[in-house]
């Protein structure tokens, strides 16, 4: 029997970039990929551009407002459950005090420290990407 194909779902990923440094978040225990580290972000919903998908995610994660300003790269990646097009934006901060909503912890990470976390499946591409345009090695 062949499996249903299901629709790819468009999830926004922000790249705060800040000297040299990138913020990840971590998931909690409960829901997907418990304990994962990402970039933080979310799926876009419907009449909505990838641009508002991610300042309205990153309000309601981590309840600080954001500029997307240019799009970074984008992932396919299939997971057992979905597949998402990951689409990574760089953006700027306009609040700076975090409050985490869905996330447990939160970090500014040296982006040539990135593969020293347990990284969400999807995010690595993009991870790869940050260390050959901004890292140092």
């Amino acid at each position: 029997m062949v499996k249903p194909l299901h629709k790819i779902k468009e999830v926004s990923a922000a790249i705060f970039l800040e000297k040299n440094k990138v913020l990840l978040t971590k998931r909690g225990k409960i829901g997907e990929l418990p304990g994962y580290w990402e970039f933080p972000g979310g799926k876009r919903e419907e009449n909505e551009t990838i641009f508002e998908c991610l300042e309205r995610e990153i309000f309601e994660e981590l309840c600080i407002r954001c500029k997307a300003v240019k799009i970074f790269a984008e992932n396919i990646y299939k997971y057992d459950h979905i597949t998402i097009k990951l689409i990574a934006i760089i953006a700027e901060l306009i609040d700076t005090e975090i409050v985490l909503k869905t996330h447990v912890e939160y970090q500014w990470v040296d982006i040539n420290d990135l593969f020293g976390f347990k990284l969400a499946p999807a995010d690595v591409y993009i991870a790869e990407l940050l260390l050959k345009e901004f890292g140092y090695v």
